[in-house]
């Protein structure tokens, strides 16, 4: 559907709340923090092509809103993200490679207008997340978590491949981490993530609200103008370019449509293994 949301900066001026239909909740508090919402709780907060387009346009106008201070993104219900839409990638086999190319690429481009906005960022997990959510995470600045959450790279299990996020996870947690993670495609913890750097600070669920304000209270304490420099000089050093946006989108649109990409997809909505998984007789 492609909606374009034409919502004015006022919107966030004047501290209002809306809902763009089955996609994000965005609200600004008075104090410049801009909470976006992913907000698809009946898929798990799951994206497509509509919600990449929206939350790409909500990030530039929120980056670009001198009364925006802070964005903090989470998820509606009890899932951060479950990552891209199944169904939704499954249907990349019925659209040329072209399409193909241009949907993977938006992706590419929203996590790195995340990546590089010069506003601090928050990942407020407040449920479990896969896939490309976990792109989401690493590409905010500060990422907090339930302690009961757990996370996974599990493309590979579906003949996929976590390649528009690599940039931003090996970044955050090194690239033999990683490799592991991405060939196994195992499950892991909020303590596992912890531990390897995926994020920063795990509490009980109760408390998470309590670990965002204390997060948002240091933030807001900070001269913006040097948290914006402090973040370029740090995207300098990581060297994460803006032009692997264009090869890992190329990457992933050709896996998507390939014959184990669809195999794995088809298996898992028919809820059955793979043909790949050798079962002994």
């Amino acid at each position: 559907q492609g909606r374009l949301i034409s919502a004015p900066t006022e919107t966030f001026i004047n501290q209002t709340e809306y809902s763009m239909p089955d996609n994000l909740v965005v609200h600004t508090d008075d104090r410049g923090v801009c909470t976006i919402k992913l907000n698809r709780p009946d898929v798990r907060n799951a994206f497509d092509n509509d919600v990449i387009e929206d939350l790409s346009i909500q990030l530039t106008f929120a980056s670009d809103d001198d009364f925006v201070k802070i964005l903090v993104i989470t998820g509606e219900g009890s899932s951060f993200s479950s990552g891209a839409d199944i169904n939704w990638i499954k249907s990349s086999v019925k659209r040329d490679h072209a399409t193909n190319s241009m949907e993977a690429l938006k992706m590419a481009q929203m996590l790195q207008k995340l990546y590089a906005t010069p506003k601090p960022t928050i990942a407020r997990i407040n449920g479990p997340a896969f896939g490309g959510a976990l792109g989401i995470i690493a590409c905010c600045d500060i990422a907090v978590s339930s302690n009961t959450n757990c996370f996974g790279f599990t493309e590979v299990k579906l003949g996929l491949i976590p390649a528009m996020v690599s940039p931003y996870i090996v970044s955050a947690i090194g690239h033999r981490n990683a490799k592991r993670l991405f060939i196994t495609g195992e499950q892991f913890s909020a303590h596992d993530a912890l531990s390897l750097g995926l994020i920063h600070k795990i509490v009980d669920p109760g408390l998470l609200d309590d670990a965002i304000e204390t997060e948002l209270e240091s933030l807001l304490e900070a001269a913006p103008s040097a948290q914006l420099e402090c973040k370029r000089l740090l995207h300098k050093l990581a060297g994460v370019s803006d032009d692997i946006s264009q090869y890992t989108a190329e990457l992933i649109a050709q896996i998507r449509i390939s014959k184990e990409g669809q195999e794995g997809l088809t298996a898992y909505l028919e809820k059955r293994s793979p043909d790949w998984i050798k079962h002994p007789d």
